[in-house]
């Protein structure tokens, strides 16, 4: 495990010291646990987005023919 320094609005660093406690961890954990859920999101986004392009490219998915106009979407 590396260290990290950040620079940080004082009353951000105060809010986020007050959630820390009240969930019953530290700031440290509280930045951790964050940073982890985001890289595990953009993770699972990427394998997502992934899967669809191999579906479309392997022609997984059928799109059915195009019944509706520009003007429709929009109402004009």
């Amino acid at each position: 495990m590396r260290n990290l320094t950040l620079a940080i609005e004082d009353e951000v660093l105060e809010a986020a010291r007050r959630l820390a406690l009240e969930h019953g961890t530290t700031l440290n954990q509280l930045v951790r646990d964050h940073l982890a859920d985001l890289v595990a999101r953009e993770s699972r986004r990427r394998a997502a987005a992934e899967r669809l392009k191999r579906a479309m490219r392997e022609e997984l998915v059928e799109v059915g023919p195009r019944t509706w106009t520009r003007e429709d979407l929009y109402g004009r």
